[in-house]
C-alpha cells in the first residue's frame, strides 16, 4: 500500500488512491514492523489513517509486540501520531503459541511418497 502510494504521487494518482483508502470497510495492514518506514512511508500512513479515522476498521496484524512499534515507525512525533489513530479505542488480541505454519509444515514433512 505505501509503495503504491509513493508511485501514486509520481504519477498523479496520489489522492485518488487515499479517497479509495479513506472509502474501504476494512483495512488490514499485515506483517506490520517489519521494518523501519522510511519518512514517506511515515506521512502516508498517517494521512490514510487519518482520512479513515472514525470511518472505517483498520486491522494490523504483527509480530512485533506493541510497545515496540513507536520505535519501529522511526519518527518520535509522526509516530505519536500514527499510534495514536492506531491504537486509541483500539481491541488488541494477543496470541501465544506455535505458529500455525510451523504446525502445518510439520503434518506435511513427515509424509513420505511411496
Amino acid at each position: 500500500m505505501l509503495d503504491e502510494l509513493a508511485i501514486g504521487r509520481a504519477d498523479g494518482r496520489y489522492m485518488k488512491l487515499l479517497k479509495q483508502l479513506a472509502k474501504i470497510d476494512v483495512l488490514v495492514i499485515d506483517d506490520w514492523g517489519l521494518a523501519v518506514l522510511d519518512d514517506a512511508h511515515r506521512r502516508d500512513l498517517l494521512e490514510v489513517l487519518d482520512d479513515r479515522h472514525g470511518s472505517g476498521s483498520t486491522i494490523v496484524t504483527s509480530q512485533l509486540p506493541i510497545e515496540h512499534w513507536h520505535a519501529a515507525i522511526g519518527d518520535t512525533t509522526l509516530a505519536d501520531a500514527i499510534l495514536d489513530r492506531l491504537v486509541h479505542n483500539a481491541h488488541q488480541l494477543n496470541l501465544k503459541g506455535d505458529s500455525l505454519r510451523k504446525k502445518r509444515a510439520n503434518l506435511t514433512s513427515s509424509a513420505s511418497p511411496e
